[in-house]
């Protein structure tokens, strides 16, 4: 179903505060508003007037109190609209239709070359006319910070592979897959009420995602954590090459390994990350020597992001990087070359790229509702 495109009406400041703090709490009482928009009563009770004027806060029941004594219960409206999270992944393709309270709405997964079509699904599946705020496009690119794009404006192939399918006129944002998942880690995986740490992705391609106080580190051009980039090999013989530290220690060098190391003589040479790992967990000699080696590769370049960052903590995640196998490895060899960091692998696996996409998705949506505060109150 078609979704409007809704810039939404003009709040004062107050009804913009309380929108905000009733998107991130989901449902509350005027008390509990007050307290978390640090407003006078009188002041919450007007802004909620005013929300539910037009539709962006709506009544959902009553609370009870320890005294006996109900308060009314509010969570956003039907006016609040939604926000739609879009994961290109390498293989797959994964799609998060949120309300502005984070509340999932739709989610649809396809392959990569059905993208348009993963995008209809889930847009298809939002409520009816539900206004259309913003959406977060994470891509495995740099992505330089930049003012949100129409959906059609061109932005090369990986871009044009979803933007047939976006509703014109809604901001997109492109976000880096990395630090999209950092996020995923920061806010519900293996960083929770961790503010500074690294999301070191080993798969197709390498990353690193930087958080620091909470925030997730950019840089001037958008391209903190590009580790592809990392000089390699340091050779008296050999000129590094580009990106070529990815290419030695991205998934398809760690098959091509494999390979290599297995006997002519035993046809069971995995194919995939998962049947390796899998044959090391079973007792392959052959395949635990890969997966040792793997491991000091990996913890050598966490070695380097330690000496860089002295992040804390670093949580591996990755098609390869988030197998619990690679643990002690990595950690003996960051030992061995760093100082003590602690090395965790990720909790929200191939989820989290879409699942940070859709916080950020929230947050921008809220953003387009609560800047629209332009009166004083």
């Amino acid at each position: 179903m078609e979704n409007d495109v809704v810039r939404g009406p003009r709040l004062t400041e107050s009804a913009s505060a309380v929108f905000a703090v009733l998107a991130q709490a989901g449902t509350a009482t005027r008390p509990q508003l007050a307290s978390l928009a640090r407003l006078s009563k009188p002041t919450v009770s007007s802004a909620v007037a005013e929300l539910e004027g037009v539709h962006l806060a709506a009544h959902s029941g009553t609370s009870s109190g320890g005294t006996g004594r109900s308060a009314a219960m509010y969570r956003l409206g039907p006016a609040a609209g939604a926000v739609l999270a879009v994961d290109l992944g390498p293989a797959l393709t994964r799609v998060r239709g949120c309300a502005l309270d984070g509340t999932l709405l739709a989610e649809a997964t396809g392959p990569r070359a059905e993208a348009a079509d993963v995008v209809r699904d889930a847009l298809s599946a939002l409520p009816c006319g539900a206004p259309l705020r913003t959406i977060v496009v994470a891509v495995g690119d740099v992505t330089a910070p930049e003012k949100p794009r129409p959906a059609t404006a061109k932005a090369g192939p990986v871009f044009d592979a979803v933007a047939v399918a976006l509703p014109p006129g809604v901001p997109v944002h492109l976000e880096n897959n990395v630090n999209c998942a950092a996020l995923a880690e920061l806010h519900e995986g293996a960083a929770r009420g961790r503010h500074t740490f690294g999301y070191l992705r080993i798969g197709v391609g390498i990353g690193l995602g930087i958080v620091v106080g909470g925030q997730v580190l950019a840089g001037a051009n958008g391209a903190a954590g590009e580790l592809a980039r990392l000089p390699y090999p340091w050779d008296d013989d050999l000129e590094p090459r580009h990106e070529a530290l990815e290419e030695y220690i991205a998934a398809g060098s760690l098959l091509r390994r494999a390979t290599e190391a297995w006997p002519d003589s035993d046809d069971s040479c995995p194919r995939t990350a998962e049947q390796l790992f899998a044959l090391a967990g079973q007792g392959s000699a052959t395949a635990r020597s890969v997966v040792d080696r793997h491991a000091v590769d990996v913890g050598r370049l966490a070695a380097a992001v330690t000496a860089v960052l002295d992040p804390g903590l670093l949580v591996l995640g990755g098609s390869t990087g988030a197998y619990p196998q690679l643990l002690p490895g990595v950690r003996a060899e960051l030992e061995r070359l760093s100082w003590p960091t602690e090395v965790v692998s990720s909790q929200v696996g191939d989820l989290g790229t879409v699942v940070g996409a859709a916080r950020l998705a929230v947050a921008r949506g809220v953003q387009t509702v609560t800047e629209a505060a332009r009166t004083k109150d």
